[in-house]
């Protein structure tokens, strides 16, 4: 289950700083607040952060090496030299060799470029730079997006009698290579560190040509949106600038990726045209996005755009696979680590990256997958927010023969038989580092959603959201909801509430708790669309949250009662013996318990779950964390889970609990509601008298929402129910259609429900 967690809270001096800002600027406090939260905390900085431009770039010559490299790189031209250009594989060194390889032709150099497949690995190589000194002899190597970590790789290159310059953005080493080296991690007069590769490519060509490189930032502002880094400071403004770019000046390359005309975002980049440069080099073509980007021959162009596209569609399905593999894999040896990892002969290395950010997403962990290459593991390793991968990999790195990336993502090389030792190692160093709540999955607000239209507005101005500058989330708590799929069958919902339409995608799963009377809090974001001139407003659905007060619900009791159609269970257990049972479970690990309730009573009897995260009718996420389920649906999937606890006896087991330990209850007793329904032949026929003259009253798809539409037609809405779901078994009755369908001419008789034998039997014991 996703904690929420509020982005920001701000005291009163502050408060009152950001309403000076608001008035100043003529934008609402929540804008303001949002603004100020995120640093931009004086109205010039807030009016800055709101209309970012090329105005706002910094002088590269502020950074360590670039007036030494820019004299070499003159002293190359002036004496002709030969240049290579080194670069990578994904779409940020792609897009590193596009910016500095157009720029040194203007300036005046022809370098040879030089990217690297996946299969030669990441970074320099000697492989590679003997294979460049074999076609090309050059008097200087300049590297892009890599060399940082190749200090003995830099003095081979220097040993042939070739200069170097290094331009990265990666994470210093604790060797770093003797030769001009650029990198915003130096600590230097340039005040911003967290460019990507091609935003250091990018500065490297302004200080070669100043404004005239501007021409390149359509490039850097891709690989920025593709590398993840922070899309604040100078990152917000290259992305800006090259977003504007792309809509007045698109070359045919964007032009042929995108595929259409329309607006392009920074999630456009992210989403439609990173994904199918990043597939060339998965594919082991990166040349393929390296020619798309570096020649101007318009047939070229489309049949390398249609080979990225396939490209593409191919790796979709490649990882999809490999993905499902990789979950079966953590479900058979059970998610009850810190850190995810796992390891396959028959992985496609270029796609391990991709489905471990997946897996760490979805089991809110560190996760490395690796392919075995006789005795070597090469593998990917992508972390959660708050969890600094290199950092743990680099206090592991005994047990690793190489690795190089930064606080999110990292490539690691690991001997077989230090796999293990490797796993352990950063198990404990995360325990040791990282704190529970570090690892949980989280959902940031900002709160409450005001003068919504307006807002909307003003949030645009935000854009381009991204790492650093999440797009703002706001929430409301309600009762019950008058949601419905969009169309039959459609797994999406709309429903309105507190003054705004809303569209869950994918909600239907959460349509019965979103119609129940629990309270509840929607998280969601605003949407802002144009359709036939005319402006729409809606929010998007982000998650359904439990709200607290939960008490008794018609949907609570309906799955109590369909509970009864599962298989006998046996008390062995006491509640204090399984409280101190659960203590202890909770004390020793994160995941891997799950306390199952139908009596929401029940929780006060268990001070050792206080805290713990509550899911309502189904798990909220798939991640084995510690959480409660309260009546679950039948047939919920528990068997992730390594225990199962019942805290009071429930009227069956019907969950799915796999190889779980499951432990029951004893003492306490969740039939209660069952016990009170009344099975007296006459007060069911009385019932039933009641649907066939006033059946056009009943609707809905559920025994809860039935009664609740019609109140019960004037009978408890748990009596109701009861009595719908027998007379359903009996074929007496059917909700096909979401409407009550009276079944005419037949006769049975009430022993022949199962259901009604079944509270029957309770009700005597």
């Amino acid at each position: 289950m996703k904690k929420l967690v509020h982005e920001f809270e701000l005291t009163p001096a502050q408060e009152a700083e950001g309403r000076k800002c608001a008035a100043e600027l003529g934008i609402t406090l929540t804008t303001a607040r949002i603004l100020y939260a995120r640093g931009m905390d004086t109205a010039e900085k807030m009016r800055s952060f709101l209309h970012p431009s090329r105005k706002h770039f910094l002088s590269p010559f502020l950074m360590k090496g670039m007036k030494e490299a820019v004299a070499l790189l003159r002293q190359a031209k002036e004496e002709e030299w030969r240049v290579a250009l080194f670069g990578d594989y994904d779409a940020d060194g792609i897009g590193a060799l596009a910016v500095l390889s157009r720029a040194l032709r203007v300036f005046g150099i022809e370098p040879y470029l030089y990217v690297p497949e996946r299969s030669e690995g990441y970074g320099m190589s000697i492989a590679a730079l003997d294979k460049i000194f074999d076609e090309f002899m050059p008097d200087l190597i300049v590297t892009v997006d890599c060399g940082i970590s190749n200090a003995e790789e830099v003095a081979y290159a220097q040993e042939q009698g070739a200069y170097v310059i290094v331009t990265d953005h990666h994470e210093l080493p604790d060797r770093l290579p003797d030769c001009i080296t650029i990198n915003p991690k130096f600590d230097d007069d340039y005040p911003y560190d967290n460019l990507c590769g091609a935003g250091v490519a990018f500065k490297l060509a302004t200080a070669l040509l100043g404004e005239e490189a501007e021409q390149f930032v359509d490039f850097a502002a891709l690989s920025t949106v593709a590398d993840s880094v922070p899309l604040l400071g100078e990152n917000r403004d290259i992305v800006a600038e090259g977003l504007r770019r792309i809509e007045k000046h698109p070359r045919p390359a964007f032009s042929a990726l995108l595929g259409k005309t329309g607006e392009t975002t920074a999630q456009t980049l992210a989403f439609s045209v990173a994904p199918r440069i990043n597939a060339a080099g998965r594919m082991g073509d990166a040349h393929a996005a390296l020619d798309l980007f570096t020649t101007e021959n318009p047939e070229a162009i489309a049949a390398l755009a249609e080979k990225l596209n396939l490209y593409n569609a191919e790796r979709q399905r490649a990882c999809d696979e490999l993905y499902a593999q990789a979950v079966a894999q953590v479900r058979r040896e059970g998610a009850f680590d810190p850190v995810v990892m796992l390891a396959a002969d028959n992985w496609n290395a270029g796609f391990v990256g991709i489905v471990a950010a997946r897996i760490a997403e979805e089991f809110s962990r560190p996760a490395l997958l690796f392919v075995r290459r006789g005795d070597m593991l090469r593998g990917s390793a992508r972390s959660v927010e708050g969890v600094n991968i290199f950092e743990a990999l680099k206090s592991c790195s005994e047990y690793i023969e190489e690795f190089g990336g930064h606080s999110q993502a990292a490539g690691v090389n690991v001997r077989a038989d230090r796999f293990d030792d490797l796993k352990r190692a950063l198990g404990e160093y995360i325990v040791r580092h990282y704190t529970r709540d570090d690892l949980a999955a989280k959902l940031y607000v900002v709160g409450e959603g005001e003068n919504h239209m307006r807002v909307a507005h003003e949030l645009a101005m935000l854009e381009p959201f991204g790492i650093g500058n999440r797009r703002p989330l706001f929430t409301m708590e309600i009762g019950e909801a008058d949601a419905g799929p969009v169309k039959p069958l459609s797994p999406h919902v709309s429903l309105h509430a507190g003054g705004l339409d809303l569209m869950y995608f994918s909600g239907a799963k959460d349509l019965k708790f979103l119609r129940s009377d629990l309270r509840k809090t929607i998280v969601y974001e605003y949407n802002l669309s144009t359709f036939r001139g005319r402006e729409y407003l809606k929010g998007f659905v982000r998650a359904v949250l439990p709200a607290g007060g939960r008490g008794a619900a018609p949907e609570i009791f309906e799955n109590t009662l369909l509970a009864l159609r599962g298989v006998p269970v046996q008390a062995d257990a006491a509640t204090a013996e399984l409280d101190a049972f659960l203590a202890e479970r909770r004390a020793a690990c994160p995941y891997g318990l799950c306390a199952v309730c139908y009596d929401v009573a029940s929780l006060a009897d268990f001070p050792s779950l206080a805290g713990l995260p509550a899911d309502v009718f189904r798990l909220s996420g798939g991640n084995c964390e510690n959480v409660v389920l309260i009546a679950p649906d039948p047939g919920c999937d528990l068997s992730g889970y390594r225990d199962v606890v019942f805290l009071e006896t429930p009227p069956a087991l019907a969950v799915k609990t796999g190889k779980a330990q499951v432990r029951v209850n004893g003492d306490l007793s969740g039939k209660h509601a069952l016990r009170e329904l009344s099975c007296v032949r006459e007060e069911m026929l009385a019932v039933f008298q009641a649907m066939r003259t006033q059946a056009a009253r009943v609707t809905g798809e559920t025994y809860a929402a039935a009664a609740k539409s019609c109140d019960g037609l004037g009978f408890s809405l748990e009596q109701f129910a009861f009595a719908l779901a027998v007379f359903e078994e009996l074929g007496l009755v059917s909700l096909k259609g979401g409407r009550l369908n009276i079944v005419r001419g037949k006769k049975t008789e009430l022993s022949a429900s199962p259901l009604y034998c079944a509270v029957e039997k309770l009700k005597e014991e």
